[in-house]
């Protein structure tokens, strides 16, 4: 006989998916919309979703030509949000991201003038080439939700996401991005070209007099409402445990029968690493019209978020093991709740 206590858990977690599921209603019109620009890429429009609505931020590789500023322009007109682009150079400044004071000489005064930082959706091109003063500036205006020009602090408006891509094929002329400033994104993303059948759509879609418009279906508003109802989505301590289980064998693999890990990793995802597993996984739940996490959700998004937070040995890099292999041989020992 079921106790009372979990009949009341069963009641509460039906109501928050009957919630979740009204609440995640524009996500298939949303994805509908992008789709008129976006040919196949599912995994980076699903996680574009994830960034979006779980308020935080992602770092894209891949080859030039994937759609990547496409995907993101795509995604503000289907949100009827402000774009900005910025293209990362080696002489950028910090003032060139999040803006400056400039003097007005009829007024004899200074007044600000906001930097493309200030827009819903942010699109750092080739951030890997620009010096560590430029990339930080960006990164503290992701992380704090807010920039200071002279002695006044802006607030950036919600919703707020960068996606921020560089090339992984050309490194003559970059700034590598400290682990402590890569470990700031939620995701990193890394896409591949497109399958034949999908690029035989793209070109006949290039080839068109008239391009696709691409029409507002969802409000701000919704999405505002979206990112506080991802946080009412039912998690599981055993869900939870699972988490812990899994970082926990990127930092000590020999305490999960993974000894032979342990000379391939320098160290393993910090706490941020524990929690934006949770988050992209409740977000992950949203995107698919659930009001609970299950199991697979972590091993989904898993790859994404935590790719960028394990730093790989000398040891691994000279016998060329990649990151996503020792998290598909955690994700294979860790036991599944």
């Amino acid at each position: 006989m079921e106790s009372e206590n979990t009949t009341n858990i069963k009641d509460d977690i039906r109501a928050i998916n009957e919630k979740i599921q009204q609440e995640s209603a524009f996500i298939d019109l949303l994805m509908m919309e992008i789709n008129k620009n976006i040919i196949g890429q599912r995994h980076m429009i699903e996680r574009l979703l994830i960034g979006l609505i779980g308020q935080g931020h992602i770092l894209l590789e891949g080859v030039p030509g994937l759609a990547k500023t496409l995907a993101i322009n795509t995604l503000s007109k289907a949100i009827d949000g402000s774009f900005s682009r910025i293209q990362f150079t080696p002489d950028l400044l910090p003032a060139d991201v999040v803006g400056t004071m400039i003097y007005n000489m009829q007024k004899n005064e200074f007044a600000v003038k906001k930097g493309p930082v200030f827009a819903n959706f942010v699109l750092a091109d080739e951030i890997n080439r620009a010096p560590a003063k430029v990339q930080s500036a960006l990164l503290e205006a992701m992380q704090e939700k807010q920039v200071t020009i002279g002695d006044t602090t802006y607030k950036l408006e919600k919703p707020f996401l960068v996606l921020a891509t560089q090339n992984p094929v050309e490194q003559e002329g970059t700034y590598m991005l400290p682990e402590a400033q890569v470990d700031r994104f939620m995701l990193k993303v890394v896409i591949d070209y497109p399958e034949a059948e999908d690029e035989k759509l793209i070109i006949k879609q290039n080839l068109k007099k008239t391009p696709a418009v691409i029409n507002s279906v969802v409000s701000q508003n919704d999405i505002l409402r979206a990112m506080d109802s991802v946080k009412d989505i039912y998690m599981d301590e055993k869900i939870i445990q699972y988490i812990i289980d899994i970082v926990g064998a990127t930092r000590n693999p020999d305490k999960f029968k993974l000894a032979d890990l342990a000379p391939l990793i320098s160290f393993g995802a910090s706490p941020r690493g524990s929690i934006n597993l949770a988050v992209a996984a409740k977000a992950y739940a949203f995107v698919k019209r659930r009001g609970y996490v299950l199991p697979e959700d972590i091993r989904a998004v898993c790859y994404d978020v935590l790719r960028h937070r394990i730093s790989l040995s000398y040891e691994a890099e000279a016998t060329n093991v990649k990151v996503e292999e020792i998290i598909k041989q955690v994700l294979n020992v860790v036991e599944v709740p």
